[in-house]
């Protein structure tokens, strides 16, 4: 019979176990599960609050909806940061198996984007809560930090993907608009920053850096959104079933425009005088109204894929989380629509839309949470 010290378990600890023995218990069965598709999360709890605020009219009900779920969102960002760096700390194969993974490394896009809808948030959402000084702090550096991260991602995602693992736009999916479409959400959430500012160059740059963010990231979404319709209409090639919401990321490109153009028109106004604000809140109505119809028929036919696929069957992972992002953009586009034209029937179509997007969160939320506990008692 072995009575060895390590068999009685009354062994001395070893003082040079290494960081990875010394790591906290709990951490060990969540951390390599740790991915960061898992700050989709994050941006589509935030859209969700930030849309509430953002509906036509007012109401103190959906105000302190989206207080909470702000504060949610903001505290989910922060528990996320804090297990990446642990995970980058104590299981650094982890983090640069992430890397190497193509079908992973997209998702890295969600990071910045999660910053930068928490951070607008503190401002539209927030501002009662934090104060308005806390509140512009976290805002600007949320902003100032995600809007590097994003470049930094939109620029070496796509270089990583081509020459690492030797991928072309013919192999493009719905998810290559992940690292590439920050800085347009950057350009959306910068226009509330553009406001706080005193009247001189600063503004005046802020705003124009903000345009050409918005013009960049555009110009780079739409290399993969044809790409995509061709292979999924014309080809009638579509994603497996796992990855069938993913669909409903292209979404997002258009209702992030949409509120890009609204947003920095209004601030155009003040920082460039009347007639240039005139001008560029006139391009936003022309671009917004053909592009909310383009992303409603996407919507459409996305709707109806999965509908089907759900028929048979549509497994629960992390990119459930893609039904509700890109929508909740497209319904802030809609209600900037309805407040610059003042269009009923588009008001009605905001409200229906995120009657729509709060259905979605609610259930994505509920099974991620199922899914979150599962990890935690099986780890």
């Amino acid at each position: 019979m072995d009575v060895s010290p390590r068999r009685l378990g009354t062994e001395p600890v070893r003082r040079d176990a290494g960081r990875v023995d010394a790591r906290p218990r709990h951490l060990a069965g969540l951390l390599p599960r740790l991915g960061p598709n898992w700050f989709a999360a994050v941006m589509s709890t935030g859209i969700v609050a930030n849309a509430a605020v953002l509906l036509p009219g007012e109401s103190s009900v959906l105000d302190g909806f989206a207080v909470v779920l702000w504060t949610l969102a903001a505290l989910l960002l922060a528990v996320l940061l804090g297990a990446t760096l642990a995970q980058g700390y104590y299981q650094p194969h982890h983090t640069r198996r992430h890397r190497e993974n193509p079908t992973m490394m997209p998702f890295y896009g969600t990071l910045p984007m999660a910053m930068l809808v928490v951070g607008s948030g503190a401002l539209i959402v927030a501002q009662g809560l934090l104060g308005p000084t806390a509140a512009l702090a976290v805002s600007a550096t949320l902003w100032t930090v995600g809007t590097a991260l994003g470049v930094c991602c939109a620029l070496i995602v796509p270089y990583a993907m081509r020459t690492r693992h030797g991928l072309t736009m013919a192999d493009a999916g719905c998810t290559w608009v992940l690292p590439v479409v920050p800085p347009l959400v950057s350009a959306a959430t910068g226009a509330s920053l553009v406001a706080h500012l005193h009247h001189g160059p600063a503004r005046t740059a802020l705003l124009l850096a903000c345009y050409l963010l918005f013009a960049l990231s555009l110009a780079a979404t739409m290399t993969v959104i044809p790409t995509v319709w061709r292979r999924m209409v014309v080809h009638s090639s579509l994603p497996p079933a796992q990855a069938i919401p993913t669909l409903w990321n292209v979404l997002g490109p258009f209702g992030q425009s949409i509120t890009a153009l609204f947003l920095l028109g209004d601030v155009a106004r003040g920082t460039l005088g009347a007639r240039w604000g005139d001008a560029l809140q006139t391009v936003a109505l022309a671009y917004g109204i053909p592009a909310l119809v383009v992303a409603l028929g996407w919507m459409g036919v996305a709707a109806v894929v999965t509908v089907r696929t759900m028929r048979d069957h549509l497994p629960f992972t992390l990119a459930w989380w893609s039904f509700v992002f890109p929508l909740g953009t497209v319904v802030v586009g809609t209600s900037l629509l309805a407040a610059h034209t003042d269009a009923v029937a588009v008001r009605w179509l905001a409200f229906a839309l995120a009657v729509l997007l709060v259905g979605l969160w609610a259930v994505v939320a509920s099974r991620s949470m199922l899914r979150t506990r599962h990890v935690v008692l099986t780890r």
